[in-house]
């Protein structure tokens, strides 16, 4: 069973105040990561003001932060508790599979959300024709059906492996260089490379309009219109700073190997649960940069409050 370790100690058991921040902030994760998310999928279903083909991308956002909470996060929070991963090879690959398949839907719907936005702002035109309901149910369908074959070829490169410095069964960079190079490109640096390609276009636009260089064209361009354009933004510029130093690490490893020797364990380690703090995220965003959501979560909490009192 290629790279399965089980309670394998390491330098990191030596400072017990290092596994509580860990455990602190993943504990912080998963609170706040499935409350959250429930939160914004109920939002969308209840709100008739939020039920928007494109808010499919949102909820779908929701279900694959969701993904890694009710999940890996956990096992990876007994792993901490343990000093080492207990529950076997099979709960490994799962694991690992599922952190994967959140991680690349998660980076695939941002992307989904640009292109949207991108078309929703920038075409205005040709939208309902282009993300209406059946259509964007297919662009959902497919950003999933992509994300899953993103994620496939992990299981035949073996690269789904426990990682005793992140206590966690996940992508192993030194597997293959080149493939750590493609994962890198593929699931990371081209969706980023499309999402700002939208989001500059986007930004653009609402220069012009602001600056009002072509009052002839006349572009429409609603107050709600750029607020949950610029929500959508902080979400993507949000998941980029929290992914890439784990991704600048993994492509300075795959270029050169003996990095990965000279990189810091602890560094190593943070970029990782910065990566994983990052799920937790996007609910928080919604309730604060966006009136139509922060009004729905205080409805819901309230709806549970009085359910239970």
């Amino acid at each position: 069973m290629v790279g399965f370790v089980t309670s394998k100690k390491h330098s990191q058991h030596a400072f017990p105040w290092a596994m509580t921040v860990l455990a602190v902030v993943l504990i912080t994760t998963i609170v706040v990561d499935v409350i959250g998310n429930l939160l914004v999928i109920l939002s969308v279903f209840r709100n008739r003001k939020l039920r928007k083909t494109g808010n499919a991308f949102v909820v779908s956002l929701a279900l694959a932060d969701l993904l890694v909470a009710v999940y890996p996060y956990p096992l990876v929070l007994t792993a901490i508790f343990h000093g080492g991963w207990i529950a076997g090879y099979l709960h490994c690959q799962v694991s690992g599979f599922l952190i994967g398949l959140s991680v690349i839907g998660s980076i695939f719907n941002i992307t989904g959300i640009a292109v949207n936005r991108y078309c929703y702002i920038c075409h205005s035109l040709r939208y309902d024709r282009l993300f209406s309901g059946t259509n964007t149910v297919c662009y959902v369908a497919l950003v999933w059906a992509l994300t899953v074959l993103a994620i496939v070829p992990n299981w035949f490169m073996e690269s789904l492996q426990y990682d005793p410095r992140v206590y966690s069964c996940t992508f192993a960079q030194s597997v293959s260089s080149a493939y750590t190079i493609a994962v890198v490109v593929v699931h990371f640096v081209l969706p980023i490379a499309i999402v700002c390609y939208c989001y500059l276009r986007i930004w653009m636009l609402v220069i012009r309009v602001r600056r009002r260089v072509k009052p002839d064209s006349r572009p429409k361009l609603k107050p709600h219109d750029l607020r949950n354009f610029l929500t959508m933004f902080v979400v993507f510029v949000l998941f980029a700073v929290c992914w890439a130093p784990l991704n600048l690490i993994g492509l300075a490893v795959a270029l050169d190997p003996r990095l990965g020797r000279a990189i810091p364990e602890w560094l190593f380690t943070a970029s990782y649960f910065m990566a994983y703090f990052n799920s937790c995220l996007n609910a928080v965003i919604y309730g604060a940069l966006n009136h139509n959501f922060r009004k729905e979560y205080k409805r819901i909490v309230l709806i549970v409050f009085k359910f239970h009192c």
